[in-house]
């Protein structure tokens, strides 16, 4: 084998050399993400002459499929990249040097279609991560720009965010603990095992930008492959011997004496006052409990009557048999729309309750798996991974903040449907889809037309099988509101009751109450709680005022 084009890491695999035909450079091309295509042939190449106007996306169409490109700019830009990757294929292969800070914006303003990009520069250049390139790694090392000096870091949470502050910690040479409540590291993606559950991030995003993969098996990763993702980083980064599992936090409370806080931990399952606790002492405590990981139960009378099984999604219950069953599904959010369609089929009725319709955004590969081509480009055209990340990146945070920004003067005149013209457009974009989607079903239809503008709530992604879901015969979506549950069943509105063997709840998380129900307590003895009074906030998102070295 030819050497590789440059080597790869524990997570960045190499890039090869192209050695394929012409022709099987189009057939992979064919299967390209394009609109991310033309910038990473300008980066590997230096030909910024192929950063053409009239082949870039359209920024208010930038969620649709390829971009919003049009059937011809598509071509266009594959017979481009095929005669540029023909050409670096006979020219053996050799990327040119990484471009000036002017080229380089000239290359991301074209990625995002033409937006002015000076200011985000910096942050664009770290999230790109060029060859595994980590460029938000600490500057310094606490033993020298601090000599002697003792600081202790306690962290709460072994997911996502935990990891990652382990990760930083330990450049900059900090000690620090982990104490993780579970057995394992993943936080949610440990603790949801729902049929179905999946990120609904293009997992070329959904990664640490030092630690990117670009052989993720599916565009979005189920939740084993995301679980063995954060498990590797911890046996990468070598964390595991500092995390201390099956271990939660009770409470933390700031020492005015010594400035530190004591941070009282005990094992999972043990409950009372006569309980010990241990005492962990920190100079600074950083919270990485996340959001999404206490199940919220809807406040309905007779929860706890019902005779059979019963469960949120985010405990599912394995052991619980649905074959042939009759099933009710409690909620249609994020979690629902994931399980509901795969357990659908082994049921013998499932009763879907509805509060409120979400927005379906079309996402016709969400459940597909990576293409032969799309992989190729990935592992023989070098940044285009980085730079398919880069376009994943803006399009689905800044890139759309115009379909969310709200014109006062239009919010006002207008029937609370949308709050700007743009977002009035996206609204049809998106109506446009369900009347697609529910063409042959109008009872349907009415039933799944959301009434808050795009944007208010989260966006839901689907590739048609929610509404193939809804079609079928032993499916009954039902809008009526709930006014009780019975020992056999769901009582609602209208009178009527729907006997059900199982309920399973959908309902989501209790994602406005962080660090529940943990005691955390600051200067003066200021209880958290009461200060945030249920409105979670902190300066610039890292601190809060009465609570120091408290992240």
């Amino acid at each position: 084998m030819a050497d590789p084009v440059y080597a790869s890491s524990p997570f960045v695999s190499g890039i090869e050399p192209i050695t394929e035909t012409d022709g099987e450079i189009a057939a992979a091309l064919a299967e390209a993400e394009l609109p991310p295509l033309l910038p990473a042939l300008a980066y590997a190449t230096g030909d910024l002459s192929l950063l053409r106007d009239d082949l870039k996306p359209d920024p208010l169409l930038m969620a649709m499929e390829q971009g919003g490109l049009s059937e011809e700019q598509q071509a266009a830009i594959r017979d481009l990249a095929l005669d540029v990757l023909a050409r670096f294929r006979d020219g053996g292969c050799r990327p040119a040097a990484p471009p000036a800070d002017e080229d380089l914006l000239r290359i991301m303003e074209h990625a995002v279609g033409g937006v002015a990009m000076a200011d985000y520069l910096p942050l664009l250049e770290e999230e790109l991560a060029y060859r595994g390139e980590d460029r938000r790694a600490p500057g310094w090392r606490l033993d020298e720009v601090a000599p002697g000096t003792t600081l202790r870091v306690v962290i709460v949470g072994a997911g996502m965010s935990g990891l990652l502050a382990a990760h930083r910690l330990q450049q900059a040479g900090v000690e620090f603990t982990i104490v993780e409540k579970n057995d394992d590291v993943g936080g949610t993606w440990l603790e949801n095992r729902y049929p179905g559950c999946r990120v609904d991030n293009p997992n070329h995003n959904y990664s640490y930008a030092f630690a990117q993969r670009h052989d993720w098996p599916l565009h979005f990763s189920t939740q084993d492959v995301l679980l063995d993702y954060f498990r590797r980083c911890a046996e990468t980064f070598d964390l595991r011997p500092h995390i201390r599992f099956g271990t939660e936090v009770v409470s933390a409370t700031w020492n005015e004496t010594n400035r530190r806080w004591n941070v009282h931990v005990r094992p999972v399952g043990r409950t009372g006052e006569a309980d010990e606790t241990e005492v962990l002492e920190a100079e600074a405590v950083i919270s990485a409990v996340g959001q999404l990981n206490r199940p919220s139960l809807p406040a309905i009378a007779g929860l706890d009557r019902f005779e059979g099984p019963s469960f949120h999604s985010a405990r599912w219950d394995e052991h619980a048999d649905l074959a042939g069953k009759r099933v009710a599904v409690i909620g249609t959010g994020a979690s629902a729309v994931q399980f509901i369609p795969e357990i659908a089929p082994e049921v013998g009725e499932l009763l879907v309750f509805q509060r409120t319709p979400p927005w379906m955004g079309p996402t016709p590969d969400y459940h597909a798996a990576v293409s032969p081509g799309q992989r190729w480009l990935y592992g023989h055209v070098p940044s285009y991974s980085e730079w398919n990340r880069f376009w994943i990146f803006w399009r689905m945070g800044d890139g759309a903040l115009a379909n969310v920004r709200v014109d006062e003067a239009f919010a006002a005149a207008g029937d609370g449907s949308a709050v700007s013209e743009v977002n009035d457009f996206a609204r049809t974009l998106l109506n446009t889809y369900l009347d697609e989607q529910f063409a042959d079903r109008p009872d349907l239809r009415a039933k799944v037309q959301p009434d808050y503008p795009p944007g208010a709530k989260r966006m839901l992604r689907d590739n048609g099988v929610w509404a193939s879901t809804l079609k079928r015969e032993n499916v009954r979506l039902l809008t009526d509101g709930i006014r009780e549950i019975t020992p056999t069943g769901i009582v609602t509105t209208d009178g009527e009751e729907h006997v059900v063997d199982v309920i399973v709840y959908g309902t989501g998380f209790q994602a406005s109450k962080f660090l529940t129900p943990m005691a955390v307590r600051g200067r003066g003895g200021v209880d958290l709680h009461e200060q945030w009074d249920g409105d979670a906030r902190a300066y610039l998102g890292v601190s809060v005022p009465r609570f120091p070295n408290l992240f």
